[in-house]
């Protein structure tokens, strides 16, 4: 049975993409339609292939580009603040003194009752009254650029490359749905049940959800469901062969540099989760 090491809490900012690292660096450089360069690192680890008994079966590698050290905690906060915002509602309203209910009269005299003097019951400085300064419904979204928002998700990934676990394909190893044997088959990968942990696979089979689902800590998702947060809230990411050639894909520096202007024109608004 393999067993890796992990950090105690996967952390973005003292991840080793801001530490000197003995790998090989690949520098590379898109040039926009502006003067402005943007630079991207692009750093290929080998990682291994466990079964579904934990033993080695193989190896992969994981290329990713990733912003330079310099930009990459504003790129990765932009990321995850634009997620944030979106998906707030807005709805939050509250009164006004003008549109509570009430308050036509005058509730006494202004003089001869001893009392401070009122003028409606809709004052802010009573119960029932209005309310100052409070929330009114409003859009929170803010657009990013399609290739920002790539770029803050490989970035994030490449940060955590040290907590990734590759396991084959283990769609059709649960007949019935068990989530003992679930704790059990992520304890020979070496993952502890009690961390957070991301679960990362193009298909996820229904007795593989309904195996995981009692694991509070773990966040099974799809390529359609990931997002910047439950990258850097996880402490362990484990992903399929599959899941490895489709993050190559997406977010490698082959697929970045064939984009086109169009692209970093665009903005999206938000991501679905």
């Amino acid at each position: 049975m393999a067993s890796f090491t992990s950090p105690s809490s996967l952390s973005f900012f003292s991840s080793s993409l801001f530490s000197r690292s003995p790998r090989k660096t690949v520098s590379a450089a898109y040039k926009p339609s502006n003067s402005s360069i943007l630079s991207i690192r692009c750093e290929a680890t080998t990682l291994p292939i466990l079964s579904f008994t934990g033993e080695k079966v193989g190896e992969t590698y994981l290329d990713l580009k990733s912003a330079p050290p310099e930009t990459a905690r504003a790129v990765v906060h932009r990321g995850i603040i634009t997620d944030q915002r979106n998906a707030r509602r807005g709805t939050a309203s509250t009164l006004t003194r003008g549109e509570v209910r009430g308050g036509g009269r005058k509730p006494y005299p202004q003089k001869k009752t001893g009392k401070a003097r009122r003028g409606s019951q809709t004052t802010p400085l009573r119960p029932g009254g209005g309310v100052i300064f409070g929330p009114k419904p409003r859009d929170w979204s803010i657009k990013i650029n399609r290739k920002e928002k790539r770029l803050a998700i490989s970035t994030a990934l490449s940060s955590a490359i040290g907590s990734v676990v590759v396991v084959e394909d283990f769609g059709d190893k649960f007949p019935v749905p068990k989530t003992s044997e679930f704790t059990e088959a992520m304890r020979r990968w070496g993952i502890d049940p009690k961390e957070k942990s991301m679960f990362l696979m193009p298909e996820i089979a229904d007795n593989v959800k309904l195996s995981s689902r009692n694991i509070g800590t773990l966040r099974m998702l799809t390529p359609r469901t990931l997002n910047l947060f439950d990258i850097l809230n996880s402490d362990k990411l484990v992903l399929t062969p599959a899941a490895v050639d489709y993050l190559n894909a997406c977010y490698g520096v082959e697929d970045y540099e064939g984009t086109t202007e169009e692209d970093d024109e665009e903005g999206e608004e938000g991501q679905e989760g």
